[in-house]
Formats: structure tokens, sequence, C-alpha cells
């Protein structure tokens, strides 16, 4: 059985703890990758990184995270998609989030027209409160979409594009979160073993 799963959500929801938990839970069935976007193994995600890491929010340091982030994403499709029993993404075609809200929802739709989709796509939603209380936590730099206003614009711009996504409430405990994704992930591995 291929699985292609993505974990989405704003910066503190949890998407990596939740992808690692997924990826225990395959692994005794088969060959698991996770790809966690922007990656560090490539120059697209180390460049995105950087700028999203950079300490200026300009628009410029925007432009240059998003436009690495997806040439990363693509490059990761293409070189892993297909290849394992199960590949998990952390982040994927959400990022339009980060665009206009005039541009969001027809640039989602030409990406999911355009690239490979699934039922296996879990979106953490995060209230922005509990975001903040989560970065706060980290020893890491904060990037520059990591602040309350941003939070909540981009929460909002999200809500239009997650007609194909599994809405999961995240404020919770990851134990608690996982519980509900291994739920949708239970049924759907049932759906695809009857086709």
């Amino acid at each position: 059985m291929k699985r292609f799963i993505a974990i989405d959500g704003l910066d503190g929801s949890g998407k990596d703890t939740q992808a690692r938990l997924i990826k225990e839970k395959y692994e005794k069935e088969g060959t698991v990758i996770i790809r966690s976007h922007p990656t560090t193994d490539n120059f697209f995600g180390r460049t995105s990184k950087n700028a999203l890491q950079h300490e200026e929010e300009t628009k410029w340091n925007k432009i240059v995270a998003t436009i690495f982030y997806g040439a990363d994403a693509i490059r990761s499709l293409i070189k892993y998609y297909g290849k394992y029993d199960t590949v998990i993404f952390v982040r994927y075609t959400l990022a339009v989030s980060y665009l206009k809200k005039s541009l969001s929802v027809p640039v989602y739709k030409l990406v999911c027209f355009a690239l490979p989709v699934s039922e296996y796509f879990f979106y953490l939603d995060v209230s922005p409160k509990v975001l903040m209380e989560r970065i706060e936590k980290r020893k890491d730099k904060a990037e520059i979409f990591e602040n309350y206003d941003d939070f909540v614009k981009v929460r909002a711009k999200a809500e239009p594009v997650l007609y194909n996504w599994h809405v999961i409430p995240a404020n919770d405990s990851p134990e608690e979160i996982f519980a509900r994704i291994e739920a949708i992930l239970d049924e759907l591995d049932a759906k695809l073993l009857d086709e």
C-alpha cells in the first residue's frame, strides 16, 4: 500500500512531532520517509530557511522564502514520491496561505492540479495564542512569520483552501492530537484495502 501524507499548519502547531508519530505507526509495514520543508539538505531548502530567519521582515525575504520553498518541495516530490511505501511531507501546498488573499485560492487550485494530492492531508489547527506560547518555549530563532498578527492573518487565509484537508484541532497534547489523526489514518487505510 502506498501513502502520500502531508502534515501542515502554522509554525508551532506540532507538525514534526505528528510526522514522527505517523512514521512510527507505519515503519512496521514498510519503508517510510519524512521530508520536512524547508529542508537543509539542498540549496533550495537552505535558501528558503535563510530567508525565513532573516532579521528583517521584508517583501523580498518573503518572496525568496516562498519561491525557494516551492522548489524544495518539488525537488522532494521528484526524488521521493512513490519510491517509499509511505512518504510524509511536513508542509506542502498550504504555503499559498502566505500569498495575498486574492491569490491564495486560485494558486492553490493550480498547485493541486499540477502536484500530487491525496486524502491523507492533515492541517493542525492551533489558536494564535497557543502558537505564541509554544514559539516562546522553543530555543530556536523566530522566523519572519512567527508573530501573533501573522498567525491570525495566515490562519484566516488558509481557511478557504482547506477543503481537501482533514482539519485537526491541535491545541491539546501531542498524544491527543495523534489519536485524532490515527483514527482518520485507520479509516483511510481500511478504505484503500477495500478498493
